[in-house]
């Protein structure tokens, strides 16, 4: 039997654009952060665990979608961000998991905030243009498929 849960996120992922996508990820990734620092607050470190690995397969699918071409030192900044925080969620033995489970929410908050800002003002400017207001789209470029993350 289907999960319409799933149903309803498989439909949203797949009619998403490649930006659209990427906010979902920071906000999948600060969520299960959000969980993994309940599970442990519950005395489930297994919880905690499975929902660490969450945040680090999703921060990994963002450093392999940056496009370092484009995105040159950002794309480099950003890469490094990722590093740092599966490093930090990662360590074994972490002294302070707490701490290494709030700064990583906090950055991801704030590139989170920063990406969806970008993209709000991208649509207004493209909502504003001539082209758009008539509807013609003949030299638009087609949607991407793929996710990277260039600047």
């Amino acid at each position: 039997m289907n999960n319409p849960y799933q149903n309803y996120f498989a439909n949203q992922i797949q009619t998403a654009s490649p930006e659209q996508v990427l906010v979902m990820l920071y906000d999948g990734a600060i969520r299960f952060l959000r969980q993994a620092r309940q599970a442990l607050e519950n005395g489930d470190r297994v919880g905690k665990l499975k929902k660490i690995s969450r945040t680090v397969a999703i921060l990994t699918e963002l450093s392999n979608s940056l496009d370092f071409e484009k995105g040159g030192e950002i794309a480099e900044n950003l890469d490094g961000l990722y590093a740092y925080m599966v490093r930090e969620l990662t360590r074994p033995n972490a002294e302070d998991e707490f701490k290494a489970m709030e700064v990583s929410e906090n950055i991801l908050l704030e590139l989170r905030g920063a990406w969806a800002e970008a993209i709000e003002k991208n649509r207004s400017k493209e909502e504003q243009s001539p082209a758009a207001a008539y509807g013609d789209s003949s030299d638009a470029e087609p949607p991407r498929k793929s996710m990277n993350a260039a600047v």
